[in-house]
């Protein structure tokens, strides 16, 4: 029986997939490029896939790092560098102030993957040092980090990579992805939904081997952890390391969404707002980081822009201004907060089991009532 239950998940998961798939291809055929919707779903998918390698870290391992801006912003200008088409770099239309020191040229997966591999890289560096702290300390150590690299990408000592505080544009973004083998163009919603759905896949796999297993035991004792032969820092350094690759791929992706990169763009409140999609969703909850990512660039961008329109004003009063969106989602985000303080699915994740356990009980309470 169970073996059978496992093979009908299976067939509903792939169903379900491929269900996903035909309305996304649908919708980019039917809608223009420029959809408001279209934009959120891709928007969310990219924040889906940061607030699950932030809930990789702070959910599932225990440490409290503010430094995913950072990562991202990594991310963003090596795949930004590595796309750009050697004739731009040397034409001086982007790099007007610069000789542009790098003379590389990558397809666009290649640079996808560098650009995590870059992120995986400066965070292995830096902690050596930092994952000795533990709580605020190194919240606060992750955060200056990141704002120091943002900085140093600003530095004009750096311009001749990172063209200092300039624009980094002309690079392939996502109307540059191909279908394999073809000159097709992919649909760019689809393409940040594989993408980012690949990604979340890996991490999932590893929360449910035995490494994950070890950081879920960190994260809940850590002396029990080490007299168990865990290994600390080893394990820290590896969640570290994978949620900061994963950072830099979303970064990437970013930078493909938005067609231009700047060092400003990765401020501390893009931290603070994935940190703040991992806590809606529920910490510890891959199914929730996803459903709040979603939900919150929905109310972001689009569902609460209204309120930011004066001609909106109600009975001819000045209410509705600039930035009162801001306002009312803060109050939203309070209310979440206070009536679900665990977030909306807690350490609980969504699965089939789950359906058909409340489709049993609420058969059963059917049957009570007649």
């Amino acid at each position: 029986m169970n073996s059978l239950t496992q093979k009908s998940d299976r067939a509903l998961t792939a169903a379900a997939l491929a269900a996903l798939v035909a309305v996304l291809l649908i919708m980019e055929m039917t809608m223009k490029s420029t959809s408001i919707l279209l934009t959120v779903l891709k928007k969310g998918a990219i924040y889906a896939l940061v607030a699950v390698s932030m809930n990789l870290l702070n959910g599932f391992t225990g440490l409290f790092s503010l430094g995913q801006a950072g990562f991202m912003l990594i991310g963003a200008y090596t795949y930004a560098i590595l796309t750009m088409p050697m004739e731009v770099k040397l034409s001086s239309s982007v790099y007007k102030y610069y000789d542009c020191a790098v003379h590389v040229e990558t397809g666009i997966l290649p640079a996808l993957l560098l650009a995590g591999v870059a992120a995986a890289v400066f965070a292995a560096l830096i902690g050596l040092p930092v994952l000795r702290l533990k709580s605020d300390y190194l919240a606060i150590a992750t955060l200056g980090f990141a704002e120091i690299l943002r900085a140093l990408f600003q530095w004009d000592a750096m311009g001749p990579i990172t063209n200092g505080a300039n624009v980094m544009r002309q690079y392939k973004d996502l109307t540059d992805v191909k279908v394999p083998f073809t000159d097709i163009r992919f649909p760019p919603t689809l393409f940040c939904f594989l993408a980012a759905g690949i990604c979340i896949g890996i991490i999932v796999l590893l929360i449910n081997s035995s490494y994950g297993r070890a950081f879920k035991a960190i994260r809940d004792d850590e002396v029990a952890a080490e007299a168990m032969g865990i290994n600390l820092f080893r394990h820290k350094e590896m969640s570290f390391v994978i949620s900061s690759f994963f950072a830099g791929v979303s970064g990437a992706l970013l930078a493909m969404f938005q067609y231009t990169v700047q060092a400003a763009q990765f401020k501390t409140a893009m931290t603070y707002e994935i940190l703040l999609i991992v806590v809606i969703g529920g910490i510890g909850s891959i199914s929730g980081s996803c459903i709040s990512s979603f939900l919150f660039i929905a109310c972001n961008e689009w569902l609460l822009r209204f309120l930011d329109e004066s001609s909106n004003n109600i009975l001819g009063m000045n209410l509705l201004r600039s930035g009162f969106r801001k306002v009312v989602f803060s109050i939203v985000i309070m209310i979440i907060v206070l009536f679900f303080p665990k977030g909306i699915m807690g350490e609980r994740e969504l699965s089939w089991k789950r359906f058909r356990k409340r489709a049993s009980r609420r058969g059963k309470e059917a049957g009570a009532d007649e």
